[in-house]
């Protein structure tokens, strides 16, 4: 991908706020009474976090609050300064809580209850804690003029890696420090089940898999379908990828390997102890409007969960999979730092 929303995600940065200074009138928001006086609700989120110019002056302008962003860093480690912050709050709602953490959020006790409204049928709300804003795949893409020019077939999934021929074609990322890692961690759980996924890494890495630190270094530097231009065609990455790769001639350079696609849905809760939590329904309720959803894709690169229409390119070229791939959030938070360390273990066999 070649926007800076996720390139950004992968790395945990120092604590950082921005207030977004706005005037409006007091209008009744579906979360919750307006502040007649005005003041503010302070969303924590993930240090990539972005909106259009316009739509939080029209949360403001009709709520009558203005809006303060707290980012302590990825995904990742947001959920992590909830609970280090339990006591004290960094904020009154949250965006940004994946799949790999939802569980923990809510077991860890960071989150009071709310359902909006406006919420959409079909995802999991985790007991009604965490409301769905917008959704993703993490998939391999594979470099596809790459292969044109070669005698050698497109990998359609997994196991396609491990065959002799595409020794040293794949780079994936670290799942202890990238989240595109972790998810693609999780996808060869979801694939192969929990006595079957070492014996594939195994493999994979023994097949000259590398593994680099983060995104930005996968895609950009080891990746051939990038500007970087790197030696190696199939690269960990995400299914709107192919959409920032369409050339002039609207044929996108890259493709997704839809089998190996893991479904990740972003979400936003109320934070437990929050000062303003009728503000923090209210911008829940915000996010899921027509407008912000419309904009996820142009600014946060994924894709939104109501019924608007995708960009054109997206359409054509990075549709969500069919059949993506998913474990039960409770699984994850049971047993991610069994996998993670026993993912280490593989690598250090290498």
């Amino acid at each position: 991908m070649t926007r800076p929303r996720r390139a950004a995600a992968l790395a945990t940065t120092a604590l950082t706020a921005a207030t977004i200074a706005l005037g409006g009138c007091s209008v009744v928001g579906s979360g919750g009474e307006p502040d007649a006086g005005g003041g503010t609700v302070t969303l924590v989120t993930h240090d990539s976090f972005a909106l259009s110019d316009g739509l939080l002056e029209q949360f403001t302008a009709e709520t009558g609050w203005e809006v303060e962003l707290v980012a302590p860093g990825d995904g990742g480690a947001l959920v992590n300064q909830l609970i280090l912050t339990k006591d004290s709050p960094l904020g009154d709602a949250v965006y940004g809580i994946d799949t790999t953490f939802a569980s923990r959020a809510v077991d860890e006790g960071v989150l009071e209850p709310y359902a909006s409204p406006a919420a959409v049928d079909g995802f999991d709300s985790l007991g009604g804690h965490l409301t769905a804003i917008d959704q993703g795949d993490v998939c391999l893409n594979v470099d596809m003029e790459w292969f044109a020019g070669r005698d050698l077939d497109v990998p359609g999934g997994f196991d396609d890696l491990l065959a002799p021929e595409y020794a040293g074609l794949t780079v994936v990322t670290n799942p202890a420090t990238s989240s595109p890692g972790l998810t693609f961690l999780l996808a060869t759980v979801a694939h192969f089940g929990e006595d079957g996924w070492q014996d594939y890494w195994r493999g994979l890495l023994a097949n000259g898999a590398k593994v680099a630190e983060g995104w930005s270094d996968a895609y950009y530097v080891d990746f051939s379908g990038s500007e970087g231009a790197g030696p190696r065609p199939v690269v960990l990455s995400y299914s709107s990828s192919p959409a920032a790769e369409v050339g002039d001639d609207g044929v996108a350079r890259t493709a997704n390997v839809e089998a190996t696609c893991f479904r990740v849905v972003e979400y936003a809760g109320v934070i437990a102890g929050a000062e303003n939590p009728d503000g923090a329904r209210a911008l829940i309720d915000f996010l899921l409007s027509d407008s912000v959803q419309a904009d996820i894709p142009g600014s946060m690169y994924m894709y939104p969960v109501t019924d608007v229409d995708l960009p054109a390119e997206w359409a054509a070229h990075a549709p969500l999979a069919a059949d993506p791939l998913s474990l039960d959030p409770s699984a994850i938070s049971a047993n991610r730092a069994t996998w993670l360390e026993e993912w280490a273990g593989l690598l250090e066999e290498q």
